[in-house]
């Protein structure tokens, strides 16, 4: 159920967001959201690279609290809101995992 969400939010939600929100340009947008998935490259600095029992929040540099706070600025300027509002479901569904993990491990 956990793998069901996590996927659902990353891929399903953003093309959701994307056409109800944006409607005129929302492949765009859609694909930007979809883009923002790349700040899980900080993945690579840990050892294991997946660990299904670890908590990616504030574990890993761009999904630090320090991170995430700048996020939460970007989404005032309108030339970056787009990729704030990405980043920000991304660590949203990040921290849904974290729950389902200390349920689960």
């Amino acid at each position: 159920m956990q793998s069901l969400v996590h996927y659902f939010l990353h891929f399903v939600f953003p093309g959701i967001l994307a056409y109800t929100c944006y409607r005129s340009n929302w492949l765009k947008i859609y694909l930007v959201l979809i883009a923002t998935m790349l700040v899980d490259i900080d993945h690579l600095l840990a050892t294991p690279v997946f660990d299904a029992c670890r908590c990616s929040i504030n574990f890993h540099p761009l999904h630090s609290y320090w991170a995430i706070s700048i996020y939460v600025i970007l989404l005032f300027f309108r030339r970056t809101r787009v990729i704030a509002l990405g980043l920000l479901l991304h660590m949203g569904t990040d921290a849904l995992d974290c729950v389902f993990s200390r349920l689960h491990c």
